[in-house]
């Protein structure tokens, strides 16, 4: 997957012509998402920009209006519940309403606050289209910075990019969130020149590396802020369920890539179940340090039930989140890396977590009411949360 793949678009079903498209732009990084908001100012006529920012400490929204002229509008926004889908709905959804009523709008580019999840943020949206269409989803990121970003165990309160006091997540689960669901992803390759020259571009090619075994096949992958072709962003509309099913981990897939830079992928699967004791002895030696990895498992006591593994930058969240149908459900983990020692230490670990053959052969009904030592990270049997 070395060359870029256009984006497949649908056309948004009962999509009136004259409805205006809104172009969802999310980042960790605000000086690589406000130059790419600006270029597209300057470059498309009638576009203005919506952008919004958090104070964490008043739970105070920021919301500003920007044209190739200037700020339009500049407003303070006290949120009743300091989250993404409130901020939205609350005032983002009047607000787009109100922009697309202007006829001289021709594009809204709609940049929520550093670190939001886009699935959020065009969820909370869609039912509310009318005047306006979400026309696509784009993150903008650094090649320079994506190792250290997405593998590096810094969270958003550390670098101050929480959207609230108690958001915990890492600066990797929220960049994963981004890259994952967003159907257009424009990499920043530029880096500084003199002393540091040659070593950033090293950083540089390993990013693009490491974002290659990440990229879908269908996500369109731009290079550089400035060479965008603007219609990318807003001539088609987003397909939501297309970019939800990318995070689905019921249906993760392996994409692969180079390898020159020492990026790695593991696609391990296996139809046994997750013992839960050995699953906690090995969580750190398969889920921690400096990797991404996505997927499902499930455990004998719970066969029901499909569980959620997601992990970035040394964290890794686990969840009881489907019911299975009739089959048993399998466990499948993708797991993308850069450091070789890693490979053998992540193969290893999923196979002292798995069932032994014997425990398998053995069949389900020794496991059937026994104490669950998952229940603080999985909820109760039965309960999906």
């Amino acid at each position: 997957m070395s060359e870029p793949q256009e984006i497949h678009r649908r056309q948004r079903p009962g999509a009136a012509e004259s409805s205006t498209p809104v172009a969802v732009v999310t980042a960790i990084d605000a000086v690589l998402r406000d130059s790419l908001v600006a270029s597209l100012l300057l470059d498309v006529p009638g576009a203005v920009a919506l952008r919004y920012e958090v104070d964490v400490e008043s739970v105070t929204l920021r919301r500003l209006v920007l044209s190739a002229d200037g700020i339009a509008e500049d407003e303070e926004v006290i949120l009743e519940h300091p989250c993404a889908s409130c901020a939205m709905r609350e005032d983002a959804v009047p607000a787009l309403n109100r922009l697309a009523s202007d006829p001289r709008i021709s594009v809204i580019l709609l940049a929520p606050p550093i670190s939001a999840d886009p699935s959020i943020v065009a969820g909370t949206l869609a039912p509310h289209q009318r005047a306006w269409h979400l026309a696509s989803a784009s993150t903008v990121l650094s090649a320079e910075s994506l190792h250290e970003d997405l593998l590096g165990d810094a969270t958003l309160a550390e670098r101050q990019l929480q959207w609230a006091e108690g958001d915990e997540r890492s600066v990797g689960e929220a960049l994963a969130a981004q890259i994952e669901y967003s159907g257009l992803l424009v990499l920043d390759g530029d880096g500084p020149s003199g002393a540091d020259g040659e070593a950033a571009t090293q950083r540089i090619a390993a990013g693009r590396e490491l974002l290659e075994h990440l990229r879908a096949p269908d996500q369109l992958l731009a290079v550089g802020l400035h060479d965008l072709e603007s219609g990318s962003m807003h001539s088609g509309a987003l397909d939501h369920q297309a970019a939800l099913l990318r995070r689905d981990a019921r249906v993760v897939e392996p994409y692969g890539g180079p390898s020159a830079h020492g990026t790695w992928t593991l696609d391990l699967h296996s139809e046994r179940p997750f013992h839960p004791d050995r699953l906690l002895e090995n969580i750190e030696a398969l889920g921690g340090g400096r990797l991404r990895s996505r997927g499902r498992f499930w455990v004998p006591d719970r066969p029901d039930t499909i569980c959620q593994w997601d992990g970035a930058g040394g964290q890794v969240s686990i969840g009881a989140t489907w019911k299975t149908g009739r089959e048993l459900p399998t466990t499948r983990l993708v797991v993308t890396g850069v450091d070789a020692a890693d490979v053998e230490r992540v193969r290893a670990a999923l196979g002292r977590s798995l069932l032994t053959e014997d425990e398998w052969a053995a069949g389900l009904e020794p496991w059937m009411g026994a104490e669950d030592p998952l229940a603080p990270w999985l909820g109760e049997r039965g309960v999906l949360r």
